[in-house]
């Protein structure tokens, strides 16, 4: 705890579980401090003529007693801690009076001075619990837990554990490229890595924050001799694992967006590994957002379909069914698509989609390279060559294009 008065507060964690704990008044301060306090396992008595409909609801699931009515001498008997958080000043300074009679500890929320006990700032990372006083400064307070929580999650405050770490492997999905889109425990699972197998459109400024000792693979450079590629990265994954090492199998977007993620796992499990999977942000979604343009929009498109491109219409290989897609009225989003585009294009239209249907391209999304050139299924293929559109690129098609700010660079 941080705390700056002249005569501190001398910090404790309290253990509550099946103890009784009272509440005055139902109003906001309760709805705050109510599920910490369910979460404790305290036996909870709220005492309140109302409450808030999300207060109400605790008491409608069986988590705390409500005594509908106002405080009455003798409410704080057998408790071993006491909110006063009631629109009543004098009802609170009554209450405040029992607790100080009945030495329970007791805060106030309209009077801090009065109380003998202060609430901190919490937050939780993985089993740690943060707890901040800053005296009479409760945003400063708010801002050092962030802070705290927040380092502790990416790893930028180094916490190791004094007992063994069990190894782990992970795949993790970086999201669409910007390093700040990846999720808070893919972070923190970076950081606590010895092997970073990783993809070359995951995020790779996170590289660059592991420590020294991390060993990074490049899963395009794997050596893979008689093997397929995703055969090498899966073996990889196995070796690292069984040699005790914590992995993480670094993606772009999501594990399971077209990822491959699903085969990893696979072998992992065949070979008697257990994984993570700890879902990613899928540049499907992401990525025309960041170009300013919605995949959904009331009374536009009610629906989207999200489909790779790697694969011509005409491969025997593919498994989209264009003609049924052609039919859709809601958005269409094509990755791995870029040099099939022509194709595709092609394909729709033959199928009935309108050739001025909006098209975009939005190369290198969420990163600062990024760049949007709109067109149409007519003009997509003269497009994309006249501006030397480059993998990797999401491409939106249909009516929602048309929508928002316009921002193409081109």
């Amino acid at each position: 705890m941080v705390e700056n008065a002249e005569h501190p507060a001398y910090p404790v964690g309290l253990r509550l579980s099946g103890r009784r704990v009272v509440v005055i008044g139902g109003g906001q301060v309760a709805q705050r401090r109510l599920p910490a306090l369910i979460a404790a396992g305290a036996d909870i008595t709220l005492v309140s003529p109302s409450a808030t409909p999300s207060v109400e609801a605790m008491a409608e699931a069986g988590e705390i007693t409500w005594i509908k009515r106002r405080y009455e001498d003798g409410d704080l008997a057998d408790a071993w801690y006491a909110l006063i958080a009631s629109t009543d000043p004098e009802a609170n300074a009554r209450a405040s009076a029992e607790a100080e009679r009945t030495r329970t500890w007791c805060v106030r929320s309209d009077d801090a001075e009065a109380a003998t006990a202060w609430t901190p700032a919490t937050g939780r990372s993985e089993g740690v619990t943060v707890a901040v006083l800053t005296g009479h400064d409760p945003r400063r307070s708010a801002a050092v837990r962030d802070a705290i929580v927040e380092g502790l999650r990416d790893g930028s405050i180094a916490a190791p554990h004094h007992r063994a770490r069990t190894p782990f492997v992970a795949l993790v999905g970086g999201g669409p490229g910007d390093p700040d889109l990846i999720t808070v425990r893919g972070r923190r699972l970076l950081a606590e890595a010895d092997v970073v197998i990783a993809d070359r459109l995951g995020p790779r400024d996170l590289l660059d924050e592991l420590p020294p000792h991390v060993e990074v693979i490049d899963a395009a450079k794997i050596p893979y001799g008689r093997f397929m590629a995703q055969e090498a990265i899966n073996n990889a994954l196995i070796e690292h694992a069984k040699a005790g090492k914590s992995v993480v199998r670094l993606k772009g977007g999501d594990p399971f967006v077209f990822g491959r993620g699903m085969e990893e796992a696979q072998a992992l499990a065949e070979a008697g590994i257990a994984c993570t999977v700890v879902p990613g942000i899928s540049s499907s979604i992401s990525v025309p957002g960041a170009a300013g343009i919605p995949v959904t929009h009331r009374g536009v498109a009610h629906e989207f379909t999200v489909v790779s491109g790697h694969v011509a219409p005409d491969d025997p290989r593919s498994l989209v069914d264009w003609a049924s897609l052609a039919k859709l009225t809601g958005t269409l989003v094509i990755l791995m698509g870029v040099d099939k585009i022509g194709a595709i294009a092609e394909a729709l239209v033959a199928h009935g989609k309108a050739p001025d249907t909006p098209l975009a391209l939005i190369q290198e999304g969420t990163t600062a390279s990024q760049r949007r050139v709109d067109a149409t299924l007519a003009t997509v293929a003269e497009r994309v060559r006249a501006e030397d559109v480059r993998p990797p690129a999401v491409i939106v098609i249909g009516p929602v294009v048309a929508e928002g700010p316009h921002k193409s660079t081109t």
